[in-house]
């Protein structure tokens, strides 16, 4: 264990780690592959060892001849000098600490560079996707359900990514729970860098992992790859807010794939970031409207109480405007023919609700009332 880095086992073992980025650095082997060699040969140790055609009754030729040419060290340094550093980690396949639900998958990866509490790995777990491009009330919604299901004991998985990712492991969070970001780059790279500072806060209180080498950009290939992950370590999968293209369907569908519960959140049927959870529905997964769907899907133990659901409370409020709002985003000028005010009245209001927190100003001069 990384742990121990003080006593004289810290050498060989962050050697023996080195090893399992050396193999992943050769091209042509992808997760897949290097399972298979691991099958085959045991440990990346045995597998440099191998001769040629032993090599080559498992993977192709020029892969073979790759790893015959044996370790290059040069290549490990970044990573050897990342995982000197306090709190960073390479969890392998021989780990303990590797994540047991990531064994029942069919493409688990082989490591994961893990910064933070290697303990979550193994603690149940729920994933909350959406859209980047969320409402509102999407990432008030995703924000709410993190906060109410991390009281409950789940470890709240998600992608770090813009919208309902990042409103997701702010709920766990302010809820005092855990949460885990699955990121589509190195863990020397914090993409988007708006959430930098919210990557810093998981880190201190939660987990960052990757299955990327250090170094890797943001790649629109490794956004979908990674979701099997966000999906594999988790018991369900709860779609906020998706459009048909989004890349949360991708992650539900292989929650579906891999046995986990799927749950989605409906909206309007005009709005586009509800289609997709829409179609989800449509194919079977649970409609969600309330914190106690989950719940009692899951068959959770209540572990605090008096957990509140934003999508089941009425907006309390003596504000004539709000009442006249709906639930659809409605501009200024439509405001103002339904209530019978002057603008400047209605603008007033406004204001005041935003400040409230009641309503939010959307692009295009519309208003949306939060709920």
């Amino acid at each position: 264990m990384q742990e121990n880095r003080s006593d004289g086992t810290y050498n060989e073992e962050l050697v023996e780690k080195s090893l399992w980025v050396a193999l992943s650095n050769i091209h042509g082997i992808g997760s897949q592959t290097f399972c298979q060699l691991l099958k085959t040969f045991g440990n990346p140790s045995h597998i440099f060892d191998a001769s040629y055609p032993q090599l080559k009754e498992v993977v192709s030729d020029a892969i073979a001849a790759e790893i015959t040419k044996g370790v290059n060290h040069d290549a490990l340094s970044d990573s050897l000098r990342w995982l000197s550093q306090p709190n960073n980690y390479l969890v392998t396949l021989a780990d303990t600490q590797y994540p047991q639900a990531l064994l029942e998958i069919t493409d688990p990866p082989p490591f994961l560079y893990a910064k933070g509490n290697l303990a979550l790995l193994n603690q149940p777990s729920i994933a909350i996707v959406g859209s980047r491009n969320a409402s509102v009330q999407g990432e008030k919604n995703a924000e709410a359900f993190a906060q109410g299901l991390s009281e409950y004991g789940l470890c709240i998985v998600s992608g770090l990514a813009l919208g309902i990712d990042g409103a997701a492991h702010r709920g766990a969070l302010k809820a005092r729970g855990s949460t885990i970001a699955v990121v589509g780059t190195g863990l020397d790279i914090v993409y988007p860098a708006k959430h930098r500072d919210l990557a810093h806060q998981i880190v201190e209180h939660g987990l960052i992992i990757s299955e990327f080498s250090l170094g890797m950009p943001s790649k629109p290939q490794n956004f979908p790859k990674r979701n099997r992950i966000i999906s594999g370590l988790s018991l369900g999968c709860l779609v906020v807010e998706a459009n048909l293209q989004s890349g949360s369907q991708i992650t539900a569908r292989l929650s579906a794939e891999q046995g986990r519960e799927v749950f989605a959140i409906p909206g309007s049927i005009h709005s586009p970031m509800s289609k997709g959870c829409h179609q989800l529905i449509k194919q079977g997964a649970k409609l969600v409207d309330s914190l106690q769907d989950i719940v009692e899907e899951l068959d959770l133990s209540k572990q605090d109480a008096n957990i509140s659901v934003v999508s089941s409370e009425e907006v309390k409020t003596n504000h004539a405007v709000l009442t006249l709002m709906g639930y659809e985003p409605i501009t200024l000028e439509n405001l103002v023919n339904l209530s019978g005010l002057t603008v400047s009245e209605v603008s007033s209001m406004l204001m005041l609700l935003e400040l409230e927190g009641s309503v939010a100003s959307l692009a295009g001069g519309k208003y949306q009332k939060i709920v």
